[in-house]
This record gives structure tokens, sequence and C-alpha cells, in this order.
């Protein structure tokens, strides 16, 4: 518990200190990335949308745009491979993750952190084959999960693929709650940078 704690009391001004950082070095794709968005569809270059935080409060989280504009016409629902809604600048933004370097700015504001579980959307269902089980309330961990901020990256991002199924994904979230600690922050970002350098993070096979 004492461990949890001071995991806690360091994260906020490292993840304060690295965003400015961060949002300061970028500085230049913030031009580059919306040209090439916005030359590709002529469509909006951010997108604004509601995830769930710490203790279950809502905020908007800002990313760059990597589907067509109408890729919730039928309702939110998580991508898949080759998702046939992805721009072909929304797959380079989504393989090295660029298309999240906006929650720096989430990052600089609290409501995010650079790790920990991913921030999921309010009414979220599962898609991935739980009978009886597509509500994710349901699924154990969902709780445990918020007690903390979410995570720009983490122990579940890194080490699994994005079409997990969540039970799975809510398992590996509660197991980096009892590993948390400054120093596996570090590891899990430096990974991060290492899945980024190598356009992994849509991979299906190891990312790392």
């Amino acid at each position: 518990m004492a461990a949890f704690v001071k995991a806690l009391f360091l994260k906020r001004p490292f993840d304060v200190g690295l965003s400015f950082v961060g949002l300061v070095l970028s500085s230049p794709l913030w031009l580059l990335i919306p040209a090439a968005i916005w030359l590709e569809d002529r469509g909006p270059v951010f997108y604004k949308q509601e995830r769930v935080g710490r203790r279950s409060r809502i905020f908007k989280a800002l990313k760059f745009r990597s589907m067509r504009t109408d890729a919730e016409k039928d309702g939110p629902r998580q991508a898949a491979e080759r998702d046939p809604r992805v721009t072909r600048v929304g797959r380079i933004l989504r393989g090295t993750a660029l298309d999240e370097l906006p929650q720096l700015v989430n990052i600089f504001k609290g409501d995010m952190s650079f790790v920990g579980p991913r921030a999921l959307r309010p009414h979220e269902e599962e898609v991935h084959g739980l009978p009886g089980l597509s509500n994710l309330r349901d699924i154990p961990g969902y709780e445990r999960r918020h007690s903390i901020r979410p995570g720009l990256t983490g122990l579940t991002q890194v080490f699994l693929p994005g079409d997990t199924p969540r039970r799975r994904k809510f398992r590996y979230d509660l197991l980096y709650l009892r590993k948390m600690s400054f120093w596996f922050d570090l590891k899990l970002i430096f990974l991060s940078f290492w899945i980024t350098f190598r356009g992994k993070w849509e991979s299906r096979e190891s990312k790392i």
C-alpha cells in the first residue's frame, strides 16, 4: 500500500513536466499532421471523444482524426484490424500512436496520466464474444481500474493487441495496479517509444 501511495504521489508532477516537454518538442508535428489529415479528405483535423476517467469522471479526450468523418454513423465501436473506416493517413497515425499526440493536453490538464489503464468510452460495449456479458461494467475489474487516471500507454496497451477481449485486458489493468511504481512506469514509457519507433501499435503480433 505504501508503494502504491508513493507511486501516485510521484505520478502527477512527472506527468505535468513530461507532457509540457512533449508539447514543446512535438510542436512541428502539430502543423504537419493536421495538414496531412485535411489534404486527404478536407475533413476536420481534431476529434473529441468522451472518455471515463478517474473515479468514473467523464472528460473529453482530444485526438487527431484517423477515421472517416462518418465512422460512427452506426454508433461507437472499437476499431478492428484493417478497419475500413481508417483513412490512409490514419493508418500511419494509428501505427505510430501519433493520433493520440493531442492527449498530451489531457495529461497536462490532469484528465489522464502517461501510464495507466486505457480510457474507456461511456456506455461502450464488448464486441469480442462474451455471451451475455456485453456491458463493460459487468466485467470483473471495471470499477477498480478507475481508481487511478487512465493512461496514454500502459501494461495492457504495450503487451496486448487492441482487439483483445476486455476480460483479459482488465486482468492486465489490475496487474498494473499491483505492480505500479515510478520505475515500472518509466519502463512502460520506454517500451512505448520503441513500439512507436517501429510503427507496431496496430500489430496483431508482439509489439516489442
